[in-house]
């Protein structure tokens, strides 16, 4: 996700709140958790803001094949799904949008817009459940987390 010109308070505002969902969802991964743990963190955070989470698509492992299971929800109940294991290696990747959840595919069969033509933002990261948590794989040079370890600061604004 990449700001291109000015952005408004509210293109901001979004932006930050996905981030921060995206990175609260990473937070639950650890041996033993289960998918659910991330979806329902998520899920809670992004409502706490009064925004919505685009249910059509999600995050999803990564193996041989493309978008292979497990499907990572970013919504749900905790302590629900498939536990975590060490060496699964997934994406998670929230959409979050300023009005309602709904979206549709446009006639070229790939641009996906808000049915309400209200603002989305998505971030996604590829990551492994390792002993004692997760190890982040496609962190940017620029980005401000540590693969290892995400603060609760994050989370106080």
């Amino acid at each position: 996700m990449f700001i291109v010109g000015d952005a408004s308070i509210l293109a901001k505002r979004l932006i930050e709140t996905t981030q921060k969902a995206l990175y609260l969802g990473i937070s639950m991964v650890k041996p033993g958790a289960k998918l659910g743990d991330i979806g329902h963190a998520i899920q809670t955070f992004t409502e706490s803001r009064r925004y919505s989470i685009v249910r059509e698509y999600c995050g999803h492992g990564i193996g041989r094949v493309f978008h292979e299971e497990p499907q990572v929800l970013h919504y749900g109940q905790p302590d629900t799904g498939t536990v975590l294991e060490k060496g699964m290696t997934f994406t998670i990747e929230p959409m979050i949008n300023a009005g309602k959840r709904n979206v549709k595919v446009l006639p070229d069969d790939w641009t996906v817009v808000t049915k309400d033509r209200s603002l989305s933002a998505q971030f996604e990261h590829t990551l492994t459940v390792t002993d004692t948590g997760f190890e982040i794989f496609t962190v940017r040079a620029d980005e401000a987390i540590e693969p290892t370890y995400i603060s609760p600061e994050l989370f106080k604004s």
